[in-house]
């Protein structure tokens, strides 16, 4: 199986953003997580950052016809982006939001997850583990 990674705006900060919020592991930490766990699954992974939502929104749409799901961390996008929604949506492919702090007892606007609107499955809270879970939940989806 084939999996593509997609995280948001100023996740490329983890280690120098909020700390008491995000932890003290960088983005390289969380990409060597991402990418041992993805192997433990027997998942062949893409991982791909960006502070720009139209290059997510490409990134999801080339999804299509290449990968078999996807796990999606859209940071502040979460509550902005409908048009990572309308992508999501139209490659149709099980997808997995995941966030690194809960997002349901942090700020009232944060509570508000377009992603979520077609996400099949959410973890919120688990820091770097999120990751793992929504991995797991693609491979077991696929079944």
């Amino acid at each position: 199986m084939k999996v593509l990674v997609l995280n948001g705006p100023n996740l490329n900060m983890l280690g120098i953003r909020e700390p008491a919020l995000y932890g003290n592991g960088t983005y390289n930490d969380l990409v060597d997580f991402i990418r041992d766990a993805a192997k433990e699954l027997y998942l062949d992974v893409e991982i791909f950052q960006s502070n720009s939502e139209g290059e997510l929104v490409t990134a999801i749409q080339n999804a299509l016809g290449k990968f078999d799901g996807i796990v999606i961390n859209a940071a502040a996008y979460t509550h902005t982006s409908v048009a990572i929604l309308d992508a999501l949506k139209a490659v149709g492919l099980p997808t997995a939001e995941v966030h690194l702090t809960d997002i349901h007892n942090r700020e009232p606007f944060r509570r508000l997850s377009y992603v979520g609107m077609y996400a099949h499955k959410t973890v919120c809270g688990k820091g770097f583990e999120g990751y793992r879970e929504c991995l797991k939940w693609i491979v077991t989806s696929a079944s």
